[in-house]
């Protein structure tokens, strides 16, 4: 007999129990999580004295949803239920309508909400991530300055018609989604008819189908008329802003369409209420036509028979327009303009008006270096340096000195297990400084600060780093613990006790007294201490934990008996993510550098504000524009026409507090910032004068003025529209990329630049200088410039330097030298032939000598690497010094060994750049270089014992043994074998943290490479 057919409630299978138990502990896993955010986010903002910021942004976010939700929802549910209610009551449906009926009416009532609810979401969210504009569109003031066209105040273009344009583009997507909801409303319940030919359409679905196109085609109108404002801002054409063809037919056309909108549109009303439809398809056609004609075929046709033949002449007013703009968007419109006669002839003593200058020339690469410090100073494996090293300037001596100089960060890569990556190893220790323009005789840098414990001639101040650029994602530090747990930094049996007393003097406060001294599992003496300062939020008790613990995913931050009370977690260590995260409307500068600023590790970081609307002003890559040799990843693809350096922020590298100094008071996009957070500010006339003789002319505002100066260094109309006198950056010549890797990247659109190579830059260089022959030497960032010529026609002559006054100190709290950020463009002659920084790179690798020099260098186990060529207008010229460093190929490090200098066309090849100069001027430069005693020393017989530990043994000096190190060969293979041995030697020294054997086995291989020289001439 059959089973019996299983029941309909048979059949349908529950849910699992199983199933529903992991959907809901999903679901609250995520709600937590999203808890646990959002509440750290509070405590982070908090604990930095920013909450303000915090809530701002999320109260803006959440009326601009709302704003945007409602919006949508609204309108469209009350389409839906007029259309639904005004439906005919005894329509004749068709089979297939009544099967839409069918389908539909169950699911109505919620249709009804959901449907409108799902487009409120959507808009909701598009409006919210708009937040800024429209906040700056509430709090933004009058400028005082007006575009050239419309006579209107820029706070229009940059502030007000960006957010207009949105809303009007918003308000017709509400139309249209409106209009399309009850259009199908009234077809599925017979408001309209279409059988055939025949279609029907009733005086409800007429009225509420014509009134809304009316809103459609009103919006459209008023979005033809801001149409006209935003062509003060389109870069579509050969240059920024409407030309002859825009002012004169495309502008009038746009305000001719906004008209003939409103007139469709009353036309439209007058067929809702007549049902006459004629005149509204007349009036449409009319419009779609209008547009085409006034849109495109007017301004095609005064573009190519009233411009085209008279083009330079019509287009000057216009392009007048443009410089004027875009030097005033890029704080260009006082740049002074000097024409300098260069010599070329290399005089005797053509550099003693230059002695300043040419003392302070910097022969520290600072990205050839990076590596030197590591090997020199790292000390631990838990410690690094950044990749490169910053350019800062201190008073030694009385005398202000350009350095290079790094914090040592803490790195726990090579740490194992939680407790060790977390709670022991949590910050680095000190900052290391050298000389910007000296050497040791080995060819170290010359260090003014350095050493663990620090010391040197920055004196005393908190060396701790527990925030900076590598700084681990979190590290739980402080709290109320009987005995630190923290590794401050390495210290032998003999030495801690000092150290630690030492300490003690100097901070005289509870972190010095709860230092200790302790010893690792591989024996290693280190002093630890605790934390003592306002760095993070406090772990108050097992809630904070538990929301940590879900934010970082880490159970052992729970459980761990290690995270005492009071502890504080730090996070978000990185400087730039800091001031990020407190001032959300800064672009930053990617040049974050950290120096000693009032007994504290302070790292400074610039802050742009940016916009991509003011009138007439060239658009720009801003990407794009800041690769160099130095930079080369494009990070920010943001395009923009206005850049100001409106804030310069600090953070402390201990606690990791941030200050934002208000730098430009007059951006008017920074009032209206400081209108939308107030408080958050600090005038710059509450800057330290130490932190002030810190401040420098920002590389990537630098970097973005040089550019756009390239083209509009050019001030009169008609040359401009030739490009008769365009410029470009020379490529880097030290350290370009493979040719053909890639190609060039345009800064106005991003976009590659067909057939040009992508050879990097030359990035822009800090150092003391005087630019120009009537000025007094400053601390300054420079670029130069060669013809923007590309293929046969190329030219590698300079034709510009360019040099922007960096120092912002006076030795005077708040008071910024009056010349800080002056712009100084020396113009060379068109006639002269200077040769560009690629043509005397080309001389000095075809120059014999220095080829056969460095041939012997590339020998054996070593290679050359060249540093910075830097360009100095001194002696009446320009002055090209480009250091040579030797690097051994395993595990070496650079050392400067050699110095190249050109002037006109003579070039000198010497151990010192002291040397290099006098060779190169006759034999006397009338100055002295930095590294002028560098010689006296390398040529003393007896090296001074603590200079041999040092590595700075030369060919003289004695070893370790105390025999001296001359080198007896034969011939140019025993030289060169002896050297390759050395060379290991010295390797394997550094290898054991032998500093002794370090120092003879270079002094060793500075003989035999003499030895070498000597043998092949």
């Amino acid at each position: 007999m059959a089973n019996p057919a299983p029941s309909v409630s048979a059949r349908k299978r529950k849910p699992s129990p199983l199933l529903i138990s992991v959907l809901i502990v999903g679901a609250l896993v995520l709600l937590l999580g999203a808890a646990a955010n959002f509440y750290t986010d509070i405590l982070w903002f908090t604990q930095l004295g920013f909450e303000s910021v915090l809530f701002t942004q999320w109260i803006a976010t959440a009326v601009a949803f709302i704003a945007g939700f409602l919006g949508m929802f609204v309108p469209v549910f009350l389409s839906l239920e007029i259309a639904f209610r005004k439906r005919p009551v005894y329509a004749k449906i068709s089979n297939q309508i009544a099967q839409y009926q069918q389908i539909v009416e169950p699911l109505r009532k919620v249709l009804r909400w959901l449907f409108p609810a799902f487009f409120g979401v959507i808009a909701g969210f598009n409006v919210a991530a708009n937040w800024r504009e429209i906040l700056l569109f509430i709090n933004s003031e009058p400028t005082g300055q007006t575009d050239a066209v419309f006579g209107l105040d820029t706070q229009f273009f940059m502030f007000q018609a960006p957010v207009i344009v949105s809303l009007i583009s918003y308000l017709q997507l509400v139309v249209l989604v409106c209009l399309v909801a009850s259009l199908a409303v009234s077809y599925v319940y017979g408001g309209i008819e279409i059988t055939g030919r025949v279609f029907r359409i009733s005086k409800s679905v007429r009225i509420q189908a014509l009134i809304l196109a009316a809103i459609w085609v009103l919006l459209t109108g008023l979005q033809h008329w801001m149409g006209q404002y935003l062509l003060l801002s389109d870069s579509s054409g050969r240059f920024t802003g409407p030309g002859f063809a825009d002012a004169n037919a495309l502008i009038p056309g746009l305000q001719i369409l906004a008209g003939i909108g409103v007139v469709v549109a009353i036309l439209f009303i007058i067929t809702a209420s007549n049902g006459k439809w004629r005149v509204s398809v007349i009036g449409a056609a009319l419009f779609v036509v209008s547009s085409l004609v006034l849109t495109t075929a007017v301004p095609w046709g005064v573009q190519q028979f009233r411009v085209g033949p008279d083009e330079k002449s019509l287009e000057s007013e216009f392009i007048a327009h443009n410089i004027a703009a875009t030097r005033k968007a890029f704080g260009l419109e006082n740049v002074e303009v000097q024409r300098y006669e260069a010599v070329t002839n290399a005089e005797a003593g053509a550099l003693r008006n230059d002695a300043v200058a040419a003392a302070n020339i910097r022969i520290m690469d600072p990205a050839v270096v990076a590596p030197t410090f590591a090997q020199l100073e790292q000390s631990k494996q838990y410690y690094r340096f950044g990749n490169s090293l910053s350019v800062d300037r201190y008073e030694i001596d009385g005398r202000i000195e350009d350095t290079v100089s790094a914090p040592r960060e803490i790195d726990i890569s090579a740490q194992d297990g939680w407790y060790n990556r977390t709670l022991v190893y949590t910050h680095g220790y000190g900052l290391v400084a050298a000389f910007g323009n000296q050497r040791s005789p080995g060819g170290e840098p010359v260090f003014l600060e350095n050493g663990i414990p620090t010391s040197g001639k920055l004196g005393e101040f908190e060396p701790r780093i527990y925030f900076g650029l590598n700084s681990p994602p979190y590290s739980i530090v402080g709290g109320e613990r009987e005995h630190p747990i923290e590794v401050d930094f390495p210290a032998d049996a003999e030495s801690a006790a000092e150290a630690s007393v030492a300490e003690t003097a100097e901070s005289n406060d509870v972190q010095a007294d709860a230092a200790e001294e302790a010893q690792s599992a591989d024996g290693e003496r280190q002093n630890l201490t605790i934390f003592n300062g306002d760095g993070g939020p406090v772990l108050h008790g097992i809630f904070e934990k538990l929301i940590y613990a879900l934010k970082f995913q880490s159970m052992e931050l729970l459980l761990s008996e290690a995270v005492v009370d009071g502890s504080q977690i730090l996070y978000n260590r990185n400087p730039m993510e800091r001031v990020s995260a407190v001032a959300p409307y800064l672009t930053l500068d990617q040049h974050p550098y950290a120096s000693v600023v009032d007994g504290r590790v302070v790292w400074i970081i610039d802050g742009y504000t940016t916009s991509a609307n003011y009138p007439y002003s060239k658009q720009i890559n801003l990407g794009s524009t800041l690769v160099d040799a130095d930079n080369p990843n494009q990070r920010n693809n943001q395009t923009v026409n206005y850049i100001r350096n409106a804030v310069k922020a600090t953070v402390d590298a201990y606690d990791g507090s941030v200050k934002l100094y208000a730098w430009d008071t007059e951006d008017p996009v920074l009032k209206a910032w400081q209108n939308i957070y107030p408080n958050t500010l600090t005038n710059m006339s509450e800057m330290s004068a130490d932190l002030l003789s810190h401040v420098r002319y920002p590389n990537d505002l630098f970097k973005v003025q040089r550019e756009v100066l390239s083209e509009y260094h050019v001030t009169d109309p008609g040359a401009f529209y030739s490009m008769e006198d365009a410029w470009r950056t020379p490529e880097n010549p030290g350290r370009a990329a493979a040719a053909g890797a890639a190609t060039e990247i345009d800064p106005a659109t991003g976009e590659p630049v067909q057939g040009r190579a992508a050879t990097p830059a030359q990035p822009p260089y800090y150092l003391t200088l005087s630019a120009g022959p009537d000025a007094d030497p400053s601390f300054s960032i420079y670029s130069t410039y060669i013809p923007n010529q590309t293929g046969a026609n190329a030219r590698d002559i300079l034709t510009g330097y360019l040099a922007a006054d960096a120092n912002a100190g006076t030795g005077q709290d708040g008071v910024v030298n009056e010349n800080y950020g002056k712009l100084r463009l020396l113009v060379l002659p068109k006639g002269s032939t200077i040769n560009g920084p690629g043509q005397v790179q080309n001389s000095f690798n075809t120059d014999p000598e220095v080829s056969r020099v460095l041939n012997i260098l590339r020998q054996g186990e070593t290679d050359v690497i060249s540093g910075n060529l830097l360009t100095l207008p001194v002696g009446g010229g320009l002055l090209y010094v480009q250091p040579v460093y030797v690097q051994g190929k395993s595990r070496g490090f650079p050392l400067l060994q050699k110095v190249l200098v050109s002037f006109g066309d003579k070039i000198a090849f010497e151990n010192t750049l002291d040397e290099a100069l006098d060779k190169l001027f006759g034999g006397n430069s009338g100055v002295a270089a930095g590294d002028a005693t560098v010689a006296a020393e390398a040529t003393d017989p007896v090296a001074d014992e603590a200079d041999t530990d040092a590595g700075a043994g030369e060919s003289g000096t004695t070893d370790a043994a105390g025999s001296s190190p001359t080198v007896e060969a034969n011939s140019l293979a025993e030289a060169l074998a002896e050297m390759q041995k050395a060379l290991s030697d010295r390797d394997a020294a550094m290898k054991a943290g032998d500093w002794s054997a370090y120092g003879a086995a270079d002094a060793r291989l500075k003989a035999a490479l003499e030895k070498a020289l000597t043998l092949s001439e």
